[in-house]
């Protein structure tokens, strides 16, 4: 109902433990950036004092991301079974074990199985903690509290680099401390999981719980009366009953349109080369004659560069919205990319720096900061968290594969006919949000559905 929305929003403005309850969710997100990141100020020295070959280093050090491919699959099950904030305290609990055995592990197995269970968590997390904070948040500030998500991973990365470097000098097993210290934050986070409230959403339309579902809402709406409260109730579970009694499941033609979009917008934000340009940065740069700056470059200049566009995105999610964003984004992805490719084709070497950290821009404010928001926002009730994990298993199957096959591409292929590749993937990608991607800035989720076609 219209008026239960606006009332919902109204109320929630006002309310901080809305804001603190979000927050605390996000957290997943910092966690999710310092652990994928954590693994690079150590990795040399674990290849050097186990003295390990190619092959067993990549095995160790891609570990964290074969767990998070397998977290992502199987995140919805939990999330869904066990309910959003039970399955956040065990995310908490991976990454905490995780940072404990990785830095106690007395030989490569050890790492191996400690960075798979962190892995785990990293890939749930990105099925659980977007689809809380988008259930828990009024239509006019979901994009933004959902958003922080985001912010977070790249908070996380930043804070990685930097607990690296003050770690880097206090002897040989620094590279413990480095892993280890992981345990601090995600203890914390673990804690503050303990205060949240459960979803009312899943409440209402999983475990049949009306009277649980209804405190809930009083207190995400605590000014707002008794009569709203309950026709914002009625509201959602309507809209789940519609949804389950006129469709045979997730993989049904009902739902071919949220599937086809979460589908493509991990699918695009992969094929921009966002990972390749993450993670193979020193590469890159090495190309352009740079190598003896790239280390500073990646993780000082993109991390910041990224930081800064992901806190641009964020504020501007829910007033431009998420379509205008992708938008923009498209437009940056296609001239950085495409002026990257034509210095590589031409040798003007001196211009890939720039146009680098305007990729990353690109992606921050458009891709990054949309998609974790995007995919929780297009499911109804009661296949949201099925749909949270097909988007973020496409994204992160797609991360490794672009990764495991990006050192071949460049290889086989000069870098310019890589990054035109990449160019042409995001015209690609523009004419699919031009044509297929609604817009849903501060719609409400039952409305979403229905103007995704699923209500009816």
């Amino acid at each position: 109902m219209p008026t239960a929305n606006h009332a919902s929003s109204a109320q929630e403005k006002t309310n901080p433990r809305l804001f603190l309850w979000a927050i605390t969710s996000a957290l997943a997100g910092f966690l999710f950036g310092f652990d994928t990141v954590v693994i690079s100020g150590a990795e040399k020295t674990i290849q050097s004092l186990w003295k390990l070959s190619d092959a067993m280093h990549g095995v160790a050090m891609a570990s964290a991301l074969y767990g998070t491919v397998l977290g992502s699959l199987i995140g919805g099950w939990p999330t869904d079974r066990w309910g959003r904030k039970k399955t956040l305290i065990w995310v908490g609990v991976l990454y905490f074990v995780s940072a404990v055995w990785s830095g106690i592990a007395p030989e490569v197995w050890s790492l191996i199985i400690a960075r798979f269970i962190g892995g785990l968590g990293v890939g749930i997390s990105t099925v659980a903690a977007p689809l809380y904070i988008t259930e828990i948040s009024p239509p006019d500030r979901r994009g933004r509290l959902a958003g922080m998500f985001q912010f977070n991973i790249v908070f996380g990365i930043l804070v990685a680099f930097l607990s690296n470097y003050l770690l880097g000098g206090i002897g040989e097993s620094a590279w413990r401390w480095m892993l280890g210290v992981e345990a601090v934050p995600a203890l914390f986070y673990t804690l503050m999981c303990f205060t949240l409230p459960e979803s009312p959403r899943w409440l209402l339309t999983r475990k049949g719980d009306r009277e649980a579902g209804l405190a809930v809402l009083r207190q995400i709406q605590p000014q707002a009366p008794s009569a709203i409260i309950e026709a914002h109730a009625a509201e959602i579970v309507s809209a789940a009953k519609h949804g389950a009694g006129s469709s045979h499941g997730f993989w049904s033609t009902k739902h071919r349109v949220p599937i086809l979009l979460a589908f493509l917008i991990a699918f695009f934000n992969q094929l921009s080369g966002i990972n390749a340009v993450l993670y193979f940065a020193p590469r890159i740069f090495e190309m352009t004659g740079l190598g003896a700056q790239a280390a500073l470059l990646q993780s000082i200049g993109i991390g910041i560069t990224n930081l800064v566009f992901t806190f641009a995105g964020l504020w501007l999610i829910d007033r431009l919205g998420r379509r205008t964003l992708l938008v923009i984004g498209s437009f940056g992805y296609i001239a950085s990319l495409g002026l990257c490719a034509w210095a590589f084709f031409t040798e003007h070497f001196s211009i890939v720096p720039a146009c680098i950290f305007a990729f990353i821009a690109a992606h921050a404010i458009g891709q990054g900061a949309v998609i974790w928001v995007f995919i929780s926002e297009i499911f109804p009730d009661r296949h949201r968290a099925t749909g949270q994990a097909l988007g973020s298993a496409t994204h992160w199957v797609f991360a490794a594969l672009l990764t495991t096959f990006f050192p071949a591409m460049v290889s086989a292929f000069p870098p310019g006919w890589v990054f035109l590749f990449f160019t042409f993937m995001m015209l690609l990608q523009l004419v699919w949000v031009k044509t297929m991607v609604p817009e849903t800035k501060g719609v409400s989720l039952e409305d979403i559905q229905k103007q995704l076609g699923i209500h009816s």
